[in-house]
C-alpha cells in the first residue's frame, strides 16, 4: 500500500497519474513503505529504513574494494595448496606483473584490462598488494539457463509479409558452440561461409581451442536454432526467428555445459574487437551467474557495458529461478548480466501449446526482480521459452540425456534433428531474433531504443506483476512495424498502434505512460544508462523520451513535422523527469490503476529520491521484503551479506537452480492448428498466412535472399 505523508504525518490514498516527466506539486511529499513482514500479521504495520538504489547511477552498496569478499576469506586462510581462478583488472597503462605471468590463463581480456588467474590461496594478498593491480574477482562460474513460437509472437507474419529474415545481420551466440552440420543452418543465399553450406560466419573455442564448429553438449546449437534455423528438416515448419540471419558462435561451455565469468570476458573481448568484420548487432547471453556484487563493479556486467556502448544490443537470460526447492515462489532471482540495466533481460513465458496469445502464461521457472544488491526491476520482457522445439546434435550430452524430449523431423532422417527444452535460455533467443528482424527494418536503432520499443509494443498480461513479466510479453509484430515506421520517420503518417501494445516503458524502476516514443530522444545514445534521470548520471540535461499524447491512453497518434525534426520531444509543461528539486515532488510513477503501479515504495531523503521497493496495491503484497503470505520467499534473504542460494564458502560447489517444469515438456505437434486471426491477437488487419505450407515456401523463398 502506498501511503503519502507530509509534514503532519497524514495519512492519504491520492495517487499520481502516470506521466512521462514530474509533475510540480504545491508542496513535497516524502514518501515511505509499510510493508508487512511474514510473521507481522498480528503485528500490524510498521516502518522500516530499507536500502537505496538509485537507477543509472552506483548506489550504496557498490563497494570500493580491492579484493572481492569470497576471495578475501580464501586470503584470510592462506592455503598453499588450494588454487583459486581468479580475474584481475590492471590500473591504466600497467602491464601483469612479471612473477605473476606463470599464473596467467588464456589471453589479456583487453574488455575490462584484465587478466585471468589461476594461483594458491597463499598468493592472493601479495598480488592485491602490487600496485599494478587495480581489483581482484572470483572467476565465478557460469552455466546454461518453433513454428508454435514465431506464430505467437507474430514473427511469421514479419517473414511472410514484410519479408524480414534478419538478413545481413550477424548475431553472436556466447554458449557451448555449434554443430558442425545441421540441415536447418543450410545456406541458401549468394553469400559464402568458411565452414561448408553452414550460416556459420565464424567460430571460437573458449573451451578447447578448436578451428571448427562443434557443440559436444546441445544447448548452443538448440539457442542458435531458436535464432535463425530454416526449417529445413520440418519442411519450415520450426524455423526460427530470424532465418536470415549469420550466426557468430563463441563457445563458452563445455560438455557438461560448464564454464567460467573469464570465459564469458574473452569471448566479449574478441566481439570488441571483431564486430565490425562480421557486423555484430546482437549477442544473445542464454548463459548466466550468480550476483557477486553490483553490476557497477562486477567484470562481467561492465565487459558488457562495453559491448552495448558500442551499439551492439546484448540479450541475457534472467534465470530459471522462480520457484524455490519447495516449489514455492521467490522474488529477487535475476542473474548476470541481466542484472544490469544496459543488458535486455528476458523472462521466460508458455504458450500452453497453441498459436493463440490469449492462453499464455508466465512459466513459473522464470526468474523475477528485483535485482541482488542494486534493487533494479527487471526483467525487462518476457518471451516463449517452455516446450521450445529447436535443433539437437546427436552425439552431444543432450541428445543422450535428454532422449526423450528428441522430436522427429519431416524428411525420414533415421534419426531425430529437434529437441524441446524449456527455460529462459530458450526465451531470450526469441528476442535475440526479433532484434535482428528489428535491425533490418531500421539499422539505426541503438540498443536503448530497441529495449523501447520492445517494451511498448509488448503485451502485458493481468494477474502478474512487472517484477515478473517486465514490460509484458513479446509481440515481435508490432515491434517490427513501430521500427520500420521510425525508419521511414514521415509526416502525417499515423504510428501503427495495435490496441494490445503496453505503450509504456519501465525506464529504471518507474513505468512510464501517457507518451508515444521520438527516436530522437536523448535517452536513446548509447552512452546513457537505462534508467537514469540525467544524461551525466548524476549531472547533466533531463533525460527525454518523447512526446505526451492528446489521448491519454496514446490510442491514435499522427507522426508531425515536429517529431521528424526532433523538436517535440520535450513540451511546455515541464513534464521531463530528472532534476534535483523535481524529484522531491514526484517520487512515485505508474498508472492510474490501483493494480498496475511497479514503484510500490520510495524514501525521498533531499534531493535524491532513490527506490527501495517495487509490487502493487496489494496491502498484504511488498514482494521485496516479504509479504503477509507465508509462501513467499526472496532467494537472497534479508541480509545485504546473506546470499542463501550461491552460498560462501569456497569449498561449495554452486549450482543453478532448474526449472520445476521439465525440459521433457513436448506439446502435441501443430503443424495442422488453424492460425490465428491477427486481428483478434494483434489488435490490427494485417493480412493472414493461410497455411503452414506458405509459410514453409516463405521461409524457403525469404532465405535465399
Amino acid at each position: 500500500m502506498i501511503w503519502f505523508v507530509d509534514s503532519l504525518h497524514a495519512k492519504s490514498r491520492t495517487r499520481k497519474k502516470a506521466v512521462w516527466g514530474p509533475k510540480r506539486t504545491v508542496a513535497a511529499l516524502a514518501l515511505v513503505a509499510l510493508a508487512m513482514a511474514p510473521n507481522a500479521r498480528a503485528e500490524g504495520r510498521h516502518v522500516r529504513r530499507l536500502p537505496h538504489a538509485t537507477p543509472g547511477v552506483p548506489g550504496a552498496n557498490v563497494r570500493n574494494y580491492k579484493v572481492d569478499g569470497e576471495l578475501t576469506r580464501r586470503a584470510q586462510r592462506g592455503s598453499a595448496i588450494h588454487t583459486s581462478k581468479v580475474i584481475i583488472e590492471l590500473v591504466p597503462g600497467a602491464t601483469l606483473p612479471p612473477e605473476f605471468k606463470k599464473y596467467a590463463r588464456g589471453g589479456r581480456l583487453d574488455v575490462i584490462n584484465g587478466q585471468a588467474l589461476e594461483l594458491p590461496d597463499v598468493a592472493i594478498k601479495r598480488l592485491a598488494a602490487h600496485p599494478n593491480i587495480f581489483r581482484v574477482h572470483e572467476d565465478r562460474p557460469i552455466k546454461t539457463h518453433n513454428y508454435r513460437t514465431a506464430v505467437t509472437v507474430g514473427a511469421r507474419t514479419v517473414q511472410s509479409v514484410y519479408g524480414l529474415t534478419g538478413a545481413g545481420i550477424g548475431i553472436a551466440v556466447i554458449d557451448s558452440g555449434v554443430t558442425a552440420w545441421h540441415d536447418d543452418l543450410t545456406n541458401r543465399s549468394s553469400k559464402t561461409y568458411p565452414y561448408g553450406n553452414q550460416r556459420v560466419a565464424k567460430f571460437v573455442d573458449f573451451v578447447n581451442g578448436g578451428v571448427l564448429p562443434y557443440d559436444d553438449n546441445g544447448h548452443g546449437t538448440h539457442v542458435a536454432g531458436i535464432i535463425l534455423g530454416n526449417g529445413y528438416d520440418s519442411l519450415g515448419e520450426k524455423a526460427g526467428i530470424a532465418p536470415g540471419a549469420s550466426l557468430v558462435s563463441l563457445k563458452v561451455l563445455d560438455q557438461n555445459g560448464q564454464g567460467t565469468i573469464s570465459n564469458i570476458l574473452a569471448a566479449l573481448t574478441w566481439i570488441t574487437q571483431n564486430y565490425k568484420t562480421y557486423n555484430i548487432r546482437v549477442v544473445n547471453m542464454s548463459v548466466g551467474a550468480p550476483i557477486a556484487e553490483s553490476y557497477w563493479t562486477d567484470p562481467l556486467t561492465l565487459a558488457v557495458k562495453k559491448v552495448t556502448d558500442l551499439g551492439i544490443t546484448v540479450v541475457a537470460a534472467a534465470g530459471n529461478l522462480g520457484k524455490n526447492a519447495d516449489g514455492h515462489p521467490q522474488w529477487g532471482g535475476i542473474t548476470a548480466p541481466g542484472n544490469a540495466p544496459w543488458v535486455l533481460t528476458v523472462g521466460a513465458s508458455s504458450t500452453m501449446g497453441t498459436l493463440t496469445r490469449s492462453d499464455d502464461t508466465m512459466a513459473s521457472y522464470s526468474s523475477a526482480g528485483p535485482t541482488f544488491l542494486d534493487y533494479g526491476a527487471k526483467p525487462d520482457l518476457v518471451a516463449p521459452g517452455t516446450g521450445t522445439i529447436s535443433l539437437a546434435v546427436p552425439g552431444s550430452t543432450f541428445y543422450a540425456t535428454k532422449s526423450t524430449s528428441l522430436v522427429a523431423g519431416a524428411l525420414g532422417l533415421g534419426y531425430k534433428p529437434y529437441l524441446a527444452l524449456s527455460g529462459t535460455s530458450m526465451a531470450a533467443p526469441v528476442v535475440s531474433g526479433t532484434v535482428a528482424l528489428m535491425l533490418q527494418a531500421n539499422p539505426t536503432l541503438t540498443p536503448n531504443l530497441i529495449k523501447a520499443i520492445l517494451q511498448y509494443t509488448a503485451q502485458p498480461y493481468r494477474g502478474y506483476s512487472a517484477l515478473q513479466q517486465g514490460a509484458g510479453f513479446l509481440n515481435t509484430l508490432g515491434a517490427v512495424r513501430l521500427a520500420q515506421f521510425y525508419a521511414a520517420n514521415k509526416a502525417g503518417a499515423p504510428m501503427p498502434i495495435e490496441r494490445v501494445w503496453s505503450r509504456q516503458i519501465i525506464w529504471g524502476n518507474h513505468r512510464l505512460a501517457g507518451g508515444y516514443l521520438n527516436p530522437l530522444g536523448n535517452a536513446w545514445a548509447t552512452n546513457i544508462v537505462w534508467g537514469t534521470a540525467l544524461t551525466g548520471g548524476a549531472t547533466g540535461q533531463n533525460i527525454v523520451w518523447g512526446t505526451t499524447c492528446g489521448d491519454p491512453t496514446c490510442g491514435s497518434v499522427m507522426w508531425g513535422p515536429r517529431d521528424v525534426t526532433g523538436q517535440n520531444i520535450v513540451w511546455s509543461t515541464n513534464v521531463v523527469w530528472g532534476t534535483a528539486v523535481d524529484s522531491l515532488e514526484n517520487v512515485v510513477w505508474g498508472t492510474e490503476a490501483l493494480d498496475e503501479n511497479i514503484v510500490w515504495g520510495t524514501d525521498c531523503g533531499g534531493a535524491d529520491c532513490e527506490n527501495v521497493v517495487w509490487g502493487t496495491e496489494d496491502t498484504d503484497d511488498n514482494i521485496v521484503w516479504g509479504t503477509a503470505d507465508s509462501d513467499d520467499n526472496i532467494l537472497w534473504g534479508t541480509s545485504l551479506d546473506e546470499n542463501i542460494v550461491w552460498g560462501t564458502s569456497a569449498d561449495d560447489d554452486v549450482t543453478w537452480g532448474s526449472s520445476d517444469e521439465s525440459d521433457s515438456t513436448v506439446f502435441s505437434d501443430d503443424a495442422t492448428d488453424p492460425l490465428p486471426s491477427l486481428d483478434l491477437e494483434f489488435g490490427d488487419t494485417v493480412p493472414l498466412i493461410a497455411d503452414p505450407s506458405i509459410v514453409s515456401g516463405t521461409t524457403s523463398t525469404v532465405g535465399s535472399l
